[in-house]
Parts: C-alpha cells; structure tokens; sequence
C-alpha cells in the first residue's frame, strides 16, 4: 500500500485536473479559435459567457475598415478593472483594452478593421478574480487588415497628423456627459507591402485634477482616424486628452 501511495496521488490529481478542464464553460459560438484566443488573453482564469456584456455590430459590414463596434458593460454587477476586446479571426487579433476609471462607464464605442466575418470578444475582469466573456458573431467583407489606408495616398495626414475634434454630448443620466472624439492617424497596421506599422497605442483620459479616468490599449486593427466614444459620470470640465503612437509621438488636446 505505500508503495501505491505516490501513484494513487498522481492518479487523483490528474482526474482532478481532467475534471476542471472538462468544466471550463464551451463557446456558444464554436469557433475554432476560441481555445487558443482565450488562452492568450485571459490565460487559464476563471470566466463565463455573460449575458450582461454587450458586444454591438451591424448586421453586415460592407466597409471592413470602418467597423463600428460597441461594448457595454453597465449591466454587470461587480467593479471592473479592465475589458479585452479581441477579433478571433483577426491577423492581429488585439484590438485594444479599456481599463474604465471609477467615474468612467464600462461603454465605449469605436470602429475597428476586420479581415473576414469573425467573432468580436470583449472580456470583463471583475475585482473579484473573474472574466465575463460577451460576443457577437460579425459578417463582413474581407480584407480590412491589408488594405492601404486612404493617407498614404493624401499627404493630409502628415501636416496634421495627431489633430482631435472633439465634442461634449449630454448624456442619458443628468449627471453624466458624453466625450466623444476623433484622431487623424493612419492606423496602419504593417500587414501592406512597403508600409510599415504606425498606429496609436496609448490613449488617457485625464480630469480636471491631474487624474487618469480612462485609459486605453491600442492595437492596429482600430479604424483609420479613430472615432471613440465615453460616457462619464462627470459634468465638470477641464478634461485633458493624451495620446501616444508607436512611432514616439505625443499628442494632446483640452476637452
């Protein structure tokens, strides 16, 4: 019996293991990338498919470099600490991460490039060690990912490369406004002959006192002269924006 004892131990183990793998919740979706795309972005963590997170496309894209997108998590329970949003089917399957600040809305929209018809996947880290996984299935056009972007056939961008419009909406809640903003910046994502990657990569959101309220994690699948959209709960002015591309450069602009 002691000499069994080692291998019995072993044995359980191993239907322990064999059990919390087969316990690990299925894609609704079925993708085939779905096992490798969760295990480069939430590892081996604790998730679960969750209805309370919204992923918003259209119903076709016709223009696979303008894809508009929205993710809402303001239905979910729980204090968020950051959303990794994903395209499976992607070259470059990064889209960006959202890391909302305590007077941000888990909300933003934005448009992104897409190379085929993929799934779209926004996964919510909760403080309490958990991923909340939301999905939708896009149909698109293909080639977004290899298409030239319009400035490199309009030397426009390089005099004003890194200028915002910016405008302030009023929001739903009377205690809350809408930022929404767009960036001249070629997006290019590396993937055409002859142009080499050059895209924003760090986004910040700063208030009136210095404080980072939203932050972002750019990669180059996000839309050609990006348009985004925030909800903050927050009337105040004197927001800040701040950017910073791959190439070094630093742009900002007042709110």
């Amino acid at each position: 019996m002691i000499r069994l004892y080692p291998f019995l131990t072993g044995l359980i183990a191993l239907l322990v293991f064999a059990n919390v793998q087969a316990a690990k919740p299925t894609d609704p979706l079925k993708s085939v990338m779905w096992d490798y795309t969760r295990k480069i972005f939430i590892g081996d963590d604790d998730y679960r498919f969750d209805p309370a997170i919204k992923v918003e496309v259209p119903d076709f894209a016709e223009d696979p470099t303008q894809v508009p997108v929205t993710i809402d998590a303001r239905a979910l329970t729980g204090d968020i600490e950051r959303i990794v949003v994903w395209a499976d089917l992607n070259p470059i399957q990064h889209i960006f991460d959202y890391y909302p600040g305590e007077l941000a809305s888990p909300k933003v929209s934005l448009r992104i490039k897409v190379q085929q018809s993929t799934a779209i996947r926004a996964a919510v880290y909760t403080r309490d060690g958990e991923w909340h996984i939301g999905y939708a299935q896009l149909e698109a056009a293909g080639g977004g990912c290899t298409t030239p972007s319009m400035g490199n056939a309009d030397p426009y961008w390089q005099n004003h490369l890194g200028e915002v419009k910016a405008k302030r909406f009023a929001s739903d809640d009377a205690d809350s406004a809408r930022y929404r903003f767009r960036v001249i910046h070629p997006m290019d994502t590396g993937l055409v002959d002859a142009i080499p990657e050059f895209y924003l990569q760090q986004v910040k959101l700063k208030g009136p006192d210095g404080e980072t309220v939203v932050r972002m994690e750019l990669s180059p699948p996000v839309a050609e002269n990006p348009v985004f959209s925030f909800d903050l709960q927050d009337k105040r002015s004197g927001y800040q924006l701040w950017m910073r591309d791959n190439g070094g450069n630093e742009f900002t602009q007042a709110l």
